[in-house]
């Protein structure tokens, strides 16, 4: 069977790694770009608006909201990757908790000219990203589509997130917050350290700053690989960040002196759509343990 994977923005993979797994695959893999709309003018995320103009715009207190992707557009791109060979879909996208993505992929699935595999990956940036790479390398192995959903799901179920944001105003009024909510009554005492916990956003501790937030992530996440590598697993790590690149580079040689032996540790920006909920000064650390086919 030849499979195709489909993701969404909300992924954000390094264009380079986009094209590496498109190179790799005899019938493509495709991004579906998440919409933003900034001041009033709707952008696709990746496309044509950044995580840049998303911090630029909410410093300068400019309205942003974010919409999934029509069903239109997941059609197309399954049309496209039918008539370049693929016989069926394994399409794994963002929380269904955070966003109605996952709905727009099962409207657009019923009218697939191939049978279409949706996944709610319960997750969101490069847990998702690594959840939809072992789609891909399944695929490119040459696993049927239920074997490539079960791979992208189970690797999506067995990552660690965790995050810092400068403020929690952002989330509250995107209304993500969860049970995080409790913290804001506190919001200016305290600087929070949030979890992605079966699609939601949960809160696992309260410190007084933002560097003891940072180092205590980095502990989070070492205990995370440590508990992967008992298992025998291998884990990749991302650390991503919202217009806060030099602290992301801190975290990042942090955890490769505490987690010396991951398979990779990745630095990258997270997107419009992400920024717009949790704000400019955000840091998320992902650990990813790979999966085996099975």
């Amino acid at each position: 069977m030849a499979v195709a994977i489909v993701t969404d923005s909300t992924a954000y993979l390094a264009p380079a790694r986009v094209a590496q797994l498109r190179a790799q695959s005899p019938v493509g893999f495709d991004v579906v770009p998440l919409h933003v709309v900034v001041g009033g003018k709707e952008h696709r995320e990746g496309i044509d608006v950044s995580a840049l103009d998303l911090g630029e715009a909410l410093r300068r207190f400019v309205p942003v909201t974010t919409s999934r992707p029509a069903p239109a557009e997941f059609l197309e791109a399954y049309e496209r990757l039918a008539a370049a060979g693929a016989d069926s879909i394994v399409s794994v996208h963002i929380s269904a908790d955070m966003s109605a993505t996952v709905q727009g992929a099962h409207l657009a699935a019923a009218q697939s000219p191939v049978p279409v595999t949706v996944v709610d990956s319960r997750v969101i940036g490069m847990a998702l990203g690594y959840a939809a790479v072992s789609a891909a390398e399944a695929a490119a192995a040459g696993a049927d589509a239920a074997m490539c959903a079960r791979v992208a799901t189970r690797r999506a179920q067995g990552a660690s997130v965790v995050f810092y944001v400068h403020t929690l105003e952002h989330l509250r009024r995107g209304g993500r917050i969860g049970s995080a909510s409790a913290l804001l009554g506190s919001a200016l005492a305290i600087k929070p350290i949030l979890s992605l916990r079966d699609g939601h956003i949960e809160p696992i501790e309260k410190v007084r700053t933002s560097g003891r937030a940072l180092a205590r992530m980095v502990e989070l996440a070492g205990v995370a690989a440590d508990a992967a590598r008992e298992a025998g697993q291998i884990v990749d790590v991302s650390v991503q960040h919202v217009d806060f690149g030099d602290k992301a580079s801190e975290v990042a040689t942090a955890l490769a002196d505490r987690i010396s032996d991951a398979g990779e540790i990745v630095i990258g920006a997270l997107g419009a759509v992400v920024g717009a909920h949790v704000g400019p000064g955000t840091v998320a650390i992902a650990v990813s343990p790979r999966v085996a086919l099975a």
